[in-house]
């Protein structure tokens, strides 16, 4: 009997290793996987119509992306039993058939789709070259450096660039380690900020080369740890005036619990899993508990947060702008209903640009 036991404990504990080896693995795995989960009902010139979900039903202005297209749908003009008709505002129309997906990116494939002039240049990285969109704009000394986050593109940013530019501020879009258009690193895994900061680092001094004498970050998602990770243990980072963070990722750990949630894992397998990971690629975890851990450098802060977000909880935004006075930092929180991860811009563009352009002119100029 005692042997018995000894086995089957000895087998769950197998297991558990197992399955968070597994859910690290999910973690760093640096390959994209294009899903297509909605279907498009019937569509025309002016609306389209999707079967009805929790994506499909968010408010605001989005993409629509299929095998061969993307277009721009605007607001739900109404919602049937099972359906929602939504205004198609630009690009091209999907078939009856088409299986798509929602997507926070309405704008393909760079700033020239938003109507700006801009150059592909080189930002010379620790592994190599990794291409940044160049977008200048009247003020040749005051930058903006845009981050995307883990597994997304440079194309995150394209929703944002134009009410920056009406400002006046120059702008560079990066890419980082693992971006398919940039270089690999080394072990081909995602190090969630702990390396990729060091290709933020290499942006700021490109645009300090290009003249800049006032920067700001902007920020999404894992952009933030990756520029948390700077603003400790850059020796650029006194240069940084501002940070605008979306759906930041302050808590690593907080984070890994509500994606394991989300994949219906049990809650202990959260720390096997952040173990296993940081054996791997040797990032200490602690380090991106951003409220208990505050970087070196932190110039004013804006965090903008999805109040519905399930991928990155609002709560670790919410308790580090509450604690950020006593950390000696300025922090400013707007909060959005309604909407997913990274699409507070989605629900309502002009309250967001204004929000945005408020917080960095009072920091920037302009």
């Amino acid at each position: 009997m005692g042997a018995g036991v000894a086995g089957l404990g000895a087998g769950l504990g197998a297991g558990v290793l197992g399955a968070g080896w597994f859910y690290s693995s999910l973690l760093l795995d640096t390959r994209q996987r294009l899903v297509w989960p909605e279907q498009v009902l019937a569509s025309d010139g002016h609306t389209v119509t999707l079967r009805r979900s929790r994506l499909v039903e968010q408010p605001g202005v989005w993409g629509l992306r299929w095998a061969e297209g993307l277009a721009v749908m605007g607001p739900i003009a109404r919602v049937e039993k099972d359906r929602v008709v939504r205004e198609l505002l630009e690009g091209p129309v999907p078939a009856p058939g088409t299986r798509a997906a929602v997507d926070t990116g309405p704008y393909d494939p760079d700033p020239g789709a938003r109507g700006l002039e801009f150059t592909e240049v080189a930002v010379s990285t620790p592994l190599g070259p990794a291409p940044a969109w160049s977008v200048p704009g009247a003020s040749p000394d005051t930058w903006i450096i845009h981050v995307h986050g883990r597994g997304g593109a440079r194309r995150e940013a394209l929703r944002v660039l134009p009410a920056l530019h009406r400002e006046g501020w120059s702008q560079l879009v990066i890419s980082y380690r693992n971006d398919d258009v940039a270089p690999p690193s080394p072990d081909g895994h995602y190090h969630l900020g702990d390396t990729e900061w060091e290709d933020l680092e290499a942006a700021v001094r490109h645009v300090v080369a290009a003249g800049a004498e006032r920067i700001a970050l902007f920020c999404w998602s894992m952009g933030a740890a990756i520029s948390g990770a700077f603003l400790n243990r850059s020796s650029e980072a006194g240069r940084v005036g501002a940070l605008v963070w979306d759906a930041p990722l302050v808590d690593w750990r907080a984070t890994l619990r509500q994606q394991a949630q989300n994949r219906r894992l049990p809650p202990a397998l959260t720390p096997v899993a952040a173990g296993w990971t940081s054996r791997r690629i040797g990032i200490d975890f602690d380090h991106f508990a951003l409220q208990e851990r505050p970087p070196a450098v932190r110039p004013p802060t804006l965090i903008v947060h999805s109040v519905a977000d399930t991928a990155v909880p609002v709560a670790p935004s919410r308790e580090l702008a509450r604690t950020a006075p006593a950390l000696g930092w300025e922090v400013e929180m707007l909060e959005v209903d309604g909407v997913e991860h990274t699409a507070s811009w989605n629900a309502d563009p002009a309250r967001y640009e204004q929000t945005v352009a408020r917080f960095l002119r009072a920091r920037l100029g302009g």
